[in-house]
């Protein structure tokens, strides 16, 4: 299995649990009075859930990277093991074959109208595992609605002895309403596919005072430069801030761009949002920046806009004639994804982008890139040729040429030993830039796929490191 990025659902399934509830143990009880607006309740979960209502677990549903989501029943109250009092949460995390999902993730959001958090600097928790593990992201913040406020810790180690584990908020301030307690991620990457339990006990808000907020950055740190169009949305990423934790060792969380202060050096081409999204409005080069607690973030987005897009030639063919694998023009078939970053031998990053509606595959430092279309594969024995529109805003070195290669995974429809993949196939030597080149492939032409039947790839090579458009993906006869 391909390590991956878990994606976050937005559309998710919504469970209704049942508790059991007053085990007869003593608790702490928040230290702040509850006259405010929204209540300051500290506690999440001792032996129940605190405070949640009735419908606060929300398992990540599929998505575009994973058909099947979370495992539903991954979350559970557990009577039989406890760091203090009677019962804790238990988090089985599948086997990575599991059919009923592959991973463990989901949110608890507070059934109401959420909680206000100003009185603390962290979250807290106590944890441990049935193994010595490694669990992708732990944090709070995300609601769904609109997710302004995620902070989340990665590559958490968890051993088989109980260990307190701090979360800080990076502003405390902006948290007034908030309904997302916790969110955590969990897979098999780490254990070679095999599942494993941990539990998590007295998760809760604190008020340490002794975390203090040292340097943020956005784009991980790195000065980034985009071209784009006006139009074309583009949000702030990598945002990252750093804390003195009480142990005195350095902790870095990843954050929401809504914590931090944008600023465009120009206005008049591209304006940024609250929330970190930039959005050009005219031709030219504007630089955004952030500041976090009134100090400069280190990183930053250099925006150079094209001006108005140029889109790709509508297709006009008849839907019954094509397999679409990338068009806005016809529905596309199930497809695993359209970069598979075949790591360490390809550079090619993706920064896809939508203007007025028209979806467009953007590769960055493109060498090489594998769109994978396996589960299913597609049956193109009908079909005559492969269509694809290709732009490149750049210019081009003299000699470059695009080359392009298919593969089928044989009769079995599963990659291995009977798969059969075509030559290089020079898809062009005479390439334009900035205009939309349009090619037609024979699929008779591809020397060494021995069938169409059980097609799952389309490669394309020949890069430069420099960006490709592509549009307009598709078998047709």
């Amino acid at each position: 299995m391909k390590n991956r990025k878990i994606n976050y659902l937005r559309n998710s399934f919504l469970l209704t649990i049942v508790i059991l509830v007053n085990l007869n143990c003593e608790r702490e009880i928040s230290d702040d009075a509850s006259d405010a607006t929204f209540p300051k309740t500290a506690e999440i979960f001792t032996d129940t859930p605190v405070g949640m209502g009735t419908n606060f677990y929300f398992p990540y549903g599929p998505d575009a990277n994973n058909p099947v989501g979370s495992k539903f029943s991954a979350w559970s109250v557990d009577t039989d093991v406890s760091y203090k009092g009677n019962a804790s949460m238990r988090f089985d995390v599948p086997n990575a074959t599991d059919p009923q999902g592959n991973y463990a993730g989901g949110i608890l959001r507070v059934d109401g109208a959420g909680r206000d958090l100003t009185g603390y600097d962290a979250l807290t928790f106590w944890a441990k595992a049935s193994q010595g593990v490694t669990i992708g992201e732990i944090g709070f913040g995300e609601d769904f609605y609109p997710d302004k406020y995620i902070t989340t810790m990665t590559n958490i180690s968890l051993g088989t002895a109980w260990t307190k584990y701090i979360i800080p908020i990076p502003d405390a301030s902006k948290l007034v309403q908030e309904k997302g307690m916790f969110r955590y991620s969990a897979g098999t990457q780490g254990t070679n596919g095999a599942g494993y339990t941990f539990w998590i006990d007295e998760l809760k808000f604190e008020k340490l005072g002794t975390i203090l907020p040292l340097q943020a950055s956005i784009m991980n740190g790195a000065n980034v430069t985009r071209t784009t169009f006006v139009g074309v949305e583009t949000p702030i990423t990598g945002v990252i801030t750093t804390f003195n934790m009480p142990n005195g060792v350095n902790q870095s969380v990843t954050i929401s761009p809504g914590y931090l202060n944008f600023t465009s050096s120009n206005p008049s081409v591209a304006t940024v949002n609250d929330a970190g999204v930039v959005t050009p409005i005219a031709a030219g080069t504007a630089i955004i920046t952030a500041t976090f607690n009134n100090q400069p973030a280190t990183g930053s987005l250099t925006i150079n806009c094209s001006g108005s897009f140029t889109h790709a030639p509508r297709p006009t063919l008849n839907p019954a004639n094509v397999i679409s694998i990338f068009s806005d023009a016809y529905s596309n078939v199930p497809v695993s994804y359209y970069n598979g970053y075949w790591a360490p031998w390809q550079t090619t990053q993706s920064n896809n982008f939508a203007v007025l509606g028209d979806n467009v595959l953007n590769y960055t430092n493109f060498n090489f890139v594998g769109i994978e279309f396996s589960n299913p594969t597609v049956n193109a024995t009908s079909m005559t040729h492969l269509h694809l529109d290709v732009y490149i805003p750049g210019p081009i070195a003299p000699g470059r040429r695009l080359e392009l290669r298919l593969t089928d995974f044989g009769p079995n429809g599963v990659f291995g030993v009977d798969d059969s993949q075509s030559l290089p196939y020079v898809v062009s030597n005479n390439l334009v830039s900035q205009s939309w080149m349009s090619f037609e492939i024979p699929l008779n032409q591809q020397t060494g796929l021995n069938s169409r039947s059980q097609l799952a790839q389309i490669i394309l090579l020949g890069g430069d490191n420099s960006t490709l458009y592509v549009d307009n993906i598709y078998f047709h006869n």
